[in-house]
């Protein structure tokens, strides 16, 4: 099984998807419980909500499933956010706090170790890969990050989550820039609402790999689910409707920080000569 797929464009943009990924071993399969197959904490057709809004855009997209091992986890196991409520490497629980592997049957530290090298190393391998590819084309590369979660989740957060949550790690990486376009896109989209570095600051992807001084910038967008699916609960299906609003409002930011990368190169050249 192919625990990635990458798609190479010629953009200074590179799009990355760890959470829509469904592939479960059948190995692994066999342990989830009742809970734990119903998929719940996927990143619904978030992959499919992209599809062409930039078309040279490189792609890297994770095909396995985060109760596999979740790709936007620290490999040393370190907790995004201390002190509130998260799921960790390999999860033990979704994102409701309700077990999801039957009795006895959750991972051990060997399977652990035997999925960060399988899975996890896999697609950051080929995600770092792409980074250090577009950035010698360039001499910038910005890596979007995509992401939705569910509207409603009391185990992780109080009410409603805004519909665009954008993530910088208060600002540390990624040019002011990119994160003011960005903004500023999702202030003027009418009936939509949005935070900057609200609950969701950027996972371990963006805090990792975003080093601006070095010419690589990140950025993560969590988009409630409810702004694309027809209902947040099984099956999961997107709205057409919702989704092509919202891809408008999605195109307008890549545009606009695909045009920002390709200045701070230029910028870059003219301070070297």
């Amino acid at each position: 099984m192919a625990v990635f797929e990458v798609r190479q464009g010629t953009s200074p943009v590179i799009l990355g998807f760890p959470h829509t990924g469904t592939d479960v071993p059948a190995s692994i399969w066999e342990r989830l419980n009742d809970n734990g197959r119903i998929l719940a904490d996927t990143d619904w057709h978030i992959h499919k909500l992209y599809e062409g809004l930039l078309p040279e855009a490189t792609t890297v997209r994770a095909t396995f499933h985060r109760y596999v091992i979740d790709a936007n986890r620290d490999p040393e196991g370190g907790s995004l956010y201390p002190g509130q409520n998260t799921t960790g490497l390999v999860p033990e629980t979704d994102f409701d706090g309700v077990p999801i592997w039957k009795e006895g049957a959750g991972p051990t530290d060997a399977d652990i170790a035997a999925r960060l090298h399988d899975f996890h190393a896999s697609y950051h391998g080929a995600l770092a890969d792409e980074i250090a590819r577009v950035k010698a084309i360039h001499g910038v590369a910005v890596l979007y990050d995509c992401h939705s979660i569910r509207s409603h989740i009391p185990f992780l957060f109080e009410g409603k989550l805004p519909d665009f949550n954008i993530g910088t790690d208060m600002g540390r990486t990624c040019a002011p820039a990119i994160e003011r376009a960005v903004m500023e896109i999702a202030a003027k989209a009418e009936r939509y609402t949005h935070i900057l570095n609200g609950r969701f600051k950027g996972g371990w992807t963006t805090r990792h790999y975003g080093k601006p001084e070095a010419g690589v910038h990140t950025i993560q967008m969590e988009l409630a689910q409810s702004t694309h699916l027809a209902t947040e609960v099984p099956p999961f299906a997107m709205e057409a409707g919702k989704a092509e609003r919202l891809r408008g409002h999605l195109r307008r930011m890549l545009e606009d920080i695909e045009k920002i990368a390709l200045d701070l190169r230029r910028v870059d050249q003219n301070s070297q000569n």
